[in-house]
């Protein structure tokens, strides 16, 4: 059997992040030996639980201070990112790419225009490994350029051992890796309730649904086929709750939720 010196490289660094599984850096050169294959801008890994994500070690931040962006999506933004979404409603396993969980409107969403294209600037992946009921552990590449098949097809390429490094690394994650998910404070849906509840405007359960999908990036179309209703009742819906709440657009939800945010 002949290996190339590629194969050679590949296998070594490998070894070596096995070796360096207990070490605190350990995150860091994982993403170092991705970046060799596969150039990326920005990175986080996360774990996902049934309280909040939990930032487990995130590309090192030039301002002073905490990265605002991890702040801010720790403290609810978490809630409309697709990929946290897609995980609470199917977790799975594998490598996944922004065109695979986000919406149709996504990138219509103020989330995307004010956090997403300032931070991650155009695509992300995440490798993501289920470890039990209610944990997830991701890996998520940022890049400001669409990753090209022949990348995406390196990302998979790469994905066991990744996937096996990632699951061996949370026995070393200590208190966090174990501990999350176990809180008994219930998981917050969205933040419009602590909206409503702060301007006394009552919505119905539905409304509340439709509000979610929209801020997520839904289409009335495709807020239909998920709630299974007719695309009629939607608006319907929509018109009652911007009645309600006595807005025009998915911008001002959008800042109601953030109010919400950040007065809790």
């Amino acid at each position: 059997m002949s290996l190339s010196l590629q194969d050679v490289a590949w296998h070594r660094s490998v070894g070596q992040l096995i070796d360096a599984l207990d070490r605190p850096g350990f995150w860091l050169a994982l993403i170092r030996l991705l970046d060799e294959y596969v150039p990326t801008d920005s990175w986080v890994v996360l774990l996902f639980s049934d309280d909040r994500p939990h930032v487990l070690a995130v590309n090192p931040f030039e301002g002073e201070g905490p990265d605002p962006l991890y702040t801010d999506y720790v403290k609810g933004l978490y809630l409309l990112d697709p990929f946290y979404i897609a995980n609470r409603e199917s977790p799975k396993t594998g490598l996944f790419r922004l065109s695979d969980v986000a919406p149709e409107c996504f990138n219509q969403t103020d989330y995307y225009k004010l956090y997403f294209t300032h931070y991650v600037v155009e695509d992300e992946v995440q490798y993501t490994v289920v470890l039990d009921d209610v944990r997830t552990v991701c890996v998520a590449l940022g890049s400001k350029k669409r990753f090209t098949p022949a990348q995406i097809a390196m990302f998979d390429l790469m994905r066991p051992w990744v996937a096996g490094l990632m699951r061996q690394r949370m026995f070393f994650e200590g208190v966090l890796a174990t501990k999350a998910g176990s809180t008994q404070t219930p998981h917050r849906q969205s933040g419009l309730e602590d909206a409503m509840e702060r301007l006394g405007t009552p919505l119905t359960a539905r409304e509340m649904d439709i509000g979610r999908l929209i801020l997520s990036g839904h289409s009335n179309k495709g807020i239909a086929s998920k709630l299974d209703i007719s695309i009629e009742t939607v608006k319907s819906h929509r018109r009652n709750m911007y009645g309600k709440l006595e807005i025009k657009s998915q911008s001002e939800l959008f800042a109601l939720f953030l109010k919400a945010q950040s007065d809790s």
